[in-house]
């Protein structure tokens, strides 16, 4: 039987060379290992195959911005933008945003709701 080392190792390499970005897709790929095996090692909690994941997903969305930013569609620009701008630009952009602040009492205080000059 293989270490928790050996695993994580190979599973790494799967994890690089199908640029995998979830757990899940690890068994799709890699048949070294069964899934209740891979979960009693505790290999989900991996530091460095949960790196690994996370690489993929940062490589990925840097390359679709890049993508996005060559792109001369306007909804790819609109999403690119979306990621990347503050939260004042997004509400510019925004037709349907509201501010909405302060605290919210409800009281059943009818008085100030209809006064009793209204009687």
């Amino acid at each position: 039987m293989k270490t928790f080392e050996q695993y994580e190792t190979e599973i790494i390499k799967v994890i690089e060379a199908n640029n995998l970005f979830v757990i899940s897709d690890i068994f799709a790929f890699y048949t070294g290992i069964k899934s209740s095996q891979f979960y009693n090692l505790k290999l989900e909690k991996s530091d460095n195959l949960l790196k690994s994941i996370d690489d993929n997903k940062k490589k990925t969305c840097q390359s679709l911005k890049s993508k996005w930013y060559k792109s001369d569609n306007a909804t790819l620009q609109i999403a690119l933008f979306k990621t990347i701008s503050s939260e004042s630009d997004l509400r510019k952009l925004s037709q349907t945003w509201q501010n909405i602040d302060g605290d919210i009492n409800l009281k059943n205080d009818v008085s100030k709701i209809f006064p009793k000059e209204l009687d």
